[in-house]
């Protein structure tokens, strides 16, 4: 008899502590749809489960929390004809983020190793967010012509400073005392002392809170690098345009604004200008579940309207040539206001 498969997600109790691990570590942890209806289910059967005080979400492996959706999927999807289908799947995805969000009791996560993308969507609404000194997090949607979601926009809008943009764009890792300093997080805890503080969470009864319980594992980082980098950044990224930005990283003689301008020449204009745009929009936001309804407009539609997101996902991760052939192809050839038709689009299915 050929073995079961292993589930995708592994859900149990220990003690007052309902545990969630994403177990797909040979994937890093990417969702797909089941894997989040799992979640949801978890999440939604603890609400009223007296005998579960805390949540704590983790990945199997040692690769990290999760690498995001499976963006594959997604692209299959599209080019099948079926961009309904990709929208199942991100609604699906924007009630768990807003679940996390919102949910009545705490939600701690460990965002140890990579976590990026839909990661970012698990980790960055809890209420007790956890980085090693193995974290890399990040947004990294424009890679593929893409934009940020799962609230990351929520995340970035509130970041010091012109960091959100920066990161948005550029789509750079977080080192775990950059997410920190950035509000993706909020405890740096060695990832040697995960198990212990797990157990603790389980079975201590004092201090009374979790957060509290983590201040007792909490170690201080070796400092982050982004307090002394913000005087270029702001500078740069409070343009008003793509290509304003791209103009002030040309005439910049800071030490990254090189590499910077370089990233930013290779990746898809609209995404660019969409993401700027979303993240604009998202400062002034009243919480996680409006920055999702702004993403969820601008999602749907690059995925019925735009071939940005299609071309990044097969130059990335299908043919792998790293050859995308953007339109527009350059950042001068964006036209006026050109995140303004993700921005008005109107979803048939609406999000919430």
């Amino acid at each position: 008899m050929p073995a079961a498969a292993e589930p995708t997600v592994l859900v149990r109790t220990e003690n007052s502590l309902g545990c969630i691990t994403l177990n797909r570590p040979r994937a890093i942890n990417a969702l797909d749809l089941g894997m989040i209806e799992q979640i949801i289910a978890a999440l939604t059967a603890w609400v009223h489960d007296t005998d579960v005080q805390t949540v704590l979400i983790d990945g199997a492996g040692d690769r990290g929390l999760c690498a995001g959706g499976d963006v594959r999927a997604l692209y299959e999807q599209i080019v099948g004809g079926n961009p309904e289908g990709a929208a199942d799947f991100f609604r699906a995805e924007y009630a768990m983020n807003a679940l996390i969000a919102e949910y009545p009791k705490p939600i701690v996560v460990f965002a140890d190793g990579i976590t990026m993308g839909g990661g970012i969507g698990l980790a960055g609404h809890a209420a007790v967010r956890i980085v090693t000194e193995r974290s890399r997090l990040a947004m990294p949607e424009t890679r593929i012509g893409f934009t940020p979601d799962v609230g990351g926009t929520w995340l970035l809008g509130r970041a010091p400073g012109r960091l959100g943009e920066y990161f948005g764009l550029t789509g750079q890792s977080m080192s775990g005392a950059d997410a920190v300093y950035m509000g993706f997080a909020d405890h740096f805890v060695p990832s040697q002392n995960l198990e212990a503080l797990r157990e603790a969470l389980a079975y201590r009864a004092d201090p009374g809170t979790p957060n509290e319980m983590t201040l007792l594992f909490d170690e201080t980082p070796e400092p982050s690098e982004l307090p002394a980098a913000r005087a270029w950044i702001d500078e740069v990224f409070s343009a008003d345009t793509v290509g304003e930005i791209v103009q002030r990283l040309r005439e910049s003689d800071a030490a990254d604004a090189a590499s910077a301008l370089a990233t930013l020449e290779e990746l898809a204009p609209t995404g660019l200008a969409v993401t700027l745009d979303a993240v604009r929009e998202a400062r002034a936001m009243s919480g996680v579940r409006e920055a999702l309804e702004g993403e969820y407009r601008r999602v749907m539609w690059f995925g019925h309207n735009h071939p940005d997101l299609v071309e990044g996902i097969r130059a990335q991760l299908v043919d792998k040539d790293r050859q995308p052939k953007w339109q527009p192809a350059t950042i001068a050839e964006l036209g006026e206001d050109p995140g303004r038709p993700a921005r008005e689009f109107v979803p048939e299915v609406p999000l919430f």
